[in-house]
């Protein structure tokens, strides 16, 4: 019998007939591990039992609510400076775009103007980049580098389609 077995009877102090506690008897003198455990259990259950001091419960009735205003005033202070800093920094971030646009239209047109622009020719920049880089590719890597290429792909692919399966599938067995 496996040693996990013995161990859930003298963790369980489970009620043994007298063949299981034959068994569990002739293992705890083979297994030390077991037989600490079984020393251990006798002395807890050995040991005497002493009240709490007088008012104990309110005390940590009391000191459980202080902690737990405690920590709600702590996630409300830390909820607010994170607003605030959130706030400040977008205003830091916004104020510029709100001064030109205040200032004048014809600014902020010129601005608006010179961004959309500006992103145009990222974009055209970026696409650029990639049809080069798409030439270039294929003839600095051998095949068997494509194939490691694809074969990792191929594996994420088949890892990211588990995981959604596992996560997405109803829980088996007792609901709450």
């Amino acid at each position: 019998m496996k040693r996990q077995h013995f161990e859930d009877w003298l963790l369980n102090d489970k009620k043994l007939n007298e063949a299981e506690q034959r068994e569990l008897d002739s293992h705890l003198r083979t297994c030390s591990s077991c037989a600490a455990l079984a020393e251990t259990g006798f002395a807890l259950r050995a040991a005497r039992m002493i009240s709490p001091a007088p008012g104990f419960t309110s005390r940590f009735k009391i000191r459980l609510a202080a902690q737990k205003i405690a920590e709600r005033r702590r996630k409300f202070w830390g909820a607010f400076l994170l607003i605030l800093t959130g706030a400040i920094l977008f205003a830091w971030l916004a104020a510029p775009y709100v001064y030109a646009f205040l200032l004048s239209p014809a600014e902020w047109i010129t601005a608006a103007i010179g961004y959309f622009l500006f992103t145009v020719t990222s974009l055209q920049i970026f696409a650029e980049m990639i049809s080069v880089f798409l030439k270039v590719i294929p003839d600095i890597l051998p095949p068997y580098a494509w194939m490691v290429i694809a074969s990792a792909l191929a594996g994420f692919s088949l890892l990211w389609t588990i995981s959604i399966w596992r996560f997405s599938r109803a829980p088996q067995g007792a609901s709450l």
